[in-house]
């Protein structure tokens, strides 16, 4: 989680959107089957979403000698058990 849980700010704040109503009963069926209300059901969605987008942005800062290790990694031909087993396993497509 991107929260820190000893520095949350406990205080809420309204949100207003505006959603079809099939999508606000598609909303409400699923919050319900989760036990919760449809704003929390919202606020988990939105907040996991939101999460994620910032993680998939993080950006990693290495020195150029992990850099070029990195590189050299990458450039290296696949191999070892895991890689020998997963290309000799049967394909869906095959079956």
């Amino acid at each position: 989680m991107l929260n820190n849980p000893t520095t949350m700010d406990t205080q809420t704040h309204a949100v207003n959107l505006r959603v079809r109503s099939d999508i606000r009963s598609l909303i409400d069926r699923a919050a319900q089957s989760q036990g919760k209300t449809r704003s929390d059901f919202m606020v988990d969605a939105a907040r996991r979403a939101a999460e994620d987008a910032l993680l998939d942005q993080t950006l990693l800062r290495v020195d150029q000698k992990t850099y070029d290790y990195f590189l050299e990694v990458l450039d290296q031909p696949p191999s070892g058990e895991g890689f020998e087993r997963l290309m000799s396993a049967t394909k869906p497509w095959q079956q």
